[in-house]
């Protein structure tokens, strides 16, 4: 008898999942309370100026997967794109990330490779031991370039004072001695064409799958179904009972404006006197189209409230404990997979979110076929 599955979450990993298993002859029912689905990928054409806007923020799609760039190319006409981040700060415009073009406009200088290197290295402070993203940074930077660009984004983007975060948020030193300003370092680098929802959309169009839009998940609903993907935030499905994990959330404002307005996709603000992390310029996510004006989004970073979207898990220390209790309480669970970013607590690319989509769609048909048990987590959060 063909199985009736449940995905709650209609983003990229619902999507991939629920597509996986129908082509497999699995019957799929997807809810999703948002009136869209793409998730937080989510595009569409700006009514006033016809620009093709990313609303939930800016997504270039980036990776080394081989697997993962075909397989979104069989949804998606790619089209290559290459994101050059600026900032601002202290009154001028640099180049991100920091590359030889930046260290030689900011100390006025005209370094060649190795000579920056040595100053890089004259300039930084040997800290021992290194404990916070605030002593990692001025280890490999030195005290004006972490003042310049890294000291006031955590504040915004984490409301945290760096000398709180840990050092592993700044894993390997942030600077290119070349003027390469490639923000990425992948293989493969583009957008779709027609936008992330038209991917998205077309992954779902299949006979055997069901999509419900503006669709709240009940949990008595669960048991009408052989088994469940819970792609919503992990504390959420526990209705919070061993306490709120934490996590920070955006808010955008939206500008129309005559011509360009920034020339670029997308300008950083790293000071803390800036109150927001950058400025968006849509029209330059589509570099193949012409467009009169343009439309911006400034971006700003707080907490999540129980009423925001959640982006980033924060994921301090103290939460450790609340973390395992959520996962000790999942593995009592029957019949339900967790997965994605926000059921699993982590930070993910796009990329390797497809990946694990894929993965756990192709372990849950094999296990499935072998009546073996299928796992509350296919990547647990710790």
């Amino acid at each position: 008898m063909r199985k009736n599955i449940l995905i709650i979450g209609a983003g990229v990993t619902g999507a991939i999942v629920a597509r996986e298993l129908a082509v497999n002859g699995y019957h799929v029912t997807v809810f999703d309370k948002r009136q869209h689905t793409a998730g937080n990928c989510y595009t569409k054409t700006d009514p006033q100026t016809g620009i093709l806007v990313h609303e939930y923020g800016p997504h270039i799609f980036h990776t080394d997967n081989t697997t993962v760039w075909n397989y979104v190319n069989e949804f998606a006409d790619f089209a290559p794109y290459i994101c050059q981040v600026k900032a601002t700060t202290q009154g001028k415009v640099f180049s991100l990330p920091i590359n030889l073009l930046t260290i030689n406009q900011f100390f006025n200088k005209t370094f060649s490779p190795q000579e920056a290197k040595d100053f890089i290295e004259s300039i930084s402070e040997p800290i021992e031991p290194v404990k916070s993203f605030e002593d990692q940074a001025l280890r490999f930077l030195g005290r004006d370039l972490y003042e310049a660009f890294f000291r006031g984004y955590p504040l915004k983007q984490w409301g945290m004072d760096p000398s709180l975060l840990p050092a592993s948020i700044l894993k390997r030193l942030p600077v290119r001695f070349n003027y390469n300003d490639n923000y990425f370092n992948h293989q493969y680098q583009g957008i779709p064409r027609e936008g992330y929802t038209t991917m998205v959309d077309r992954i779902l169009a299949h006979e055997n799958i069901t999509v419900h839009l503006n669709r709240d998940f009940n949990a008595a609903e669960e048991h009408g179904f052989d088994h469940v993907f819970y792609t919503g935030p992990l504390d959420s499905w526990f209705q919070h009972r061993a306490g709120r994990l934490g996590y920070r959330t955006l808010r955008f404002e939206r500008s129309h404006h005559a011509g360009d307005f920034q020339g670029c996709a997308v300008m950083s603000y790293p000071e803390e006197k800036v109150p927001f992390t950058r400025i968006t310029e849509h029209k330059y996510f589509t570099p193949w189209k012409n467009f009169e004006n343009t439309v911006i989004f400034h971006e700003y970073s707080s907490y999540c409230g129980k009423d925001d979207d959640p982006y980033y898990p924060i994921r301090l220390v103290e939460e450790e404990k609340v973390i395992s209790n959520y996962v000790e309480m999942a593995d009592q669970e029957k019949g339900v997979t967790f997965m994605g970013r926000l059921a699993t607590y982590r930070y993910m690319d796009m990329d390797v979110a497809i990946a694990e989509a894929l993965q756990a769609a192709g372990e849950f048909i094999k296990l499935d076929k072998q009546a073996q048990n299928i796992p509350v987590f296919f990547n647990r959060p710790i």
